[in-house]
């Protein structure tokens, strides 16, 4: 179902700015931009935040048909730079009403914004996120992926979904999910200094604390990584990141209630138990952990401003969060 437009006597549609997040992945990028290209609702426009690649990615970004600006930042931010910067520009640049983030190896099916579009304009109340359905190379539900329900959520709010084969989440990962502008601009961007992990955990539950969420399986998309698997797969030294970032996470941030830092911590040192258990070395997964516990309780998260500043999205970043 298409979303009415200002000609049929409807609301305005939205406009929806895409936004893909690449680093050093050419080919597969070029596979999300032609899956982008070839939407049967296409986004109005496309951002392609360039971490700072040494391979063909700049090239392949600056020739698609699809792509409508290209950011090159000066080194590589992680995805959770990378995506605030995307969110960002999206917003002030390109005044979005809906934001669509992805990875450079995520591929959207044909219809895969027009699902989310559909479920949004379905749902009888307003949604701060939309996930779709991320499938690995062989088709299979990539657990990486899978938005977390919302547990406690009212009967009202689970009968709506259900109605549009939907269901309420939590949290959602950030490949393929489409953000409500004016929620961003309330609660503002991820937090830059994640640079890897948990970005998209802190930023989405923080979101859809107070607002609405919803995982739309009718939207499809194939996200290409190189393994099948879940978050206990051995990180190896990248452990500490894991570590401190869910320390900022259960200590610093808004976005869990009381009882939810109990909940997601005790499944959080479950998930680090496996990762032990499944290790092949333990001794550079106890060095991280002592190195995250003690980064993670030194010091917090830095603001966007301070983390992103001097680069091409400082503007648009100080304009979306302000003095935050």
């Amino acid at each position: 179902m298409a979303e009415p437009t200002a000609a049929d006597g409807g609301s305005p549609a939205p406009r929806v700015v895409a936004v893909v997040v690449a680093w050093n992945r050419a080919e597969l990028l070029g596979r999300c931009l032609d899956g982008l290209d070839g939407q049967t609702r296409r986004p109005d426009a496309v951002v392609v935040i360039d971490n700072a690649s040494t391979d063909d990615s700049p090239r392949v970004a600056a020739g698609h048909p699809a792509v409508t600006e290209v950011v090159t930042m000066p080194t590589n931010t992680g995805g959770a730079g990378g995506f605030a910067s995307g969110i960002a520009v999206a917003c002030h640049r390109h005044g979005a009403d809906l934001v669509w983030i992805m990875d450079d190896d995520t591929v959207p099916g044909p219809g895969a914004l027009e699902a989310l579009l559909d479920a949004r304009e379905r749902y009888p109340r307003p949604t701060a996120v939309l996930a779709s359905r991320a499938d690995w190379r062989d088709g299979r539900e990539h657990p990486m992926n899978t938005p977390r329900a919302r547990f406690g959520a009212t009967r009202e709010q689970r009968r709506d979904a259900a109605r549009l084969g939907c269901r309420p989440i939590r949290s959602a990962s950030f490949v393929s999910i489409l953000l409500d502008a004016r929620a961003v601009r309330d609660e503002g961007l991820p937090l830059s200094d994640y640079f890897l992990w948990n970005d998209d955990f802190e930023y989405t539950t923080r979101l859809l604390r107070f607002r609405e969420g919803l995982y739309v399986p009718a939207s499809r998309v194939a996200h290409l990584t190189e393994r099948f698997g879940g978050t206990s797969a051995d990180p190896g030294p990248r452990f500490r990141l894991e570590v401190r970032n869910k320390v900022w996470m259960f200590t610093r941030s808004p976005a869990l209630a009381g009882w939810e830092r109990l909940l997601y911590g005790a499944s959080t040192l479950r998930r680090w138990a496996a990762t032990f258990r499944a290790s092949s070395d333990r001794a550079a997964l106890r060095s991280g952990l002592r190195r995250g516990l003690r980064d993670g309780l030194r010091r917090g998260p830095r603001r966007n401003a301070r983390v992103l500043a001097g680069t091409p999205v400082e503007a648009d970043v100080l304009a979306v969060e302000g003095g935050r």
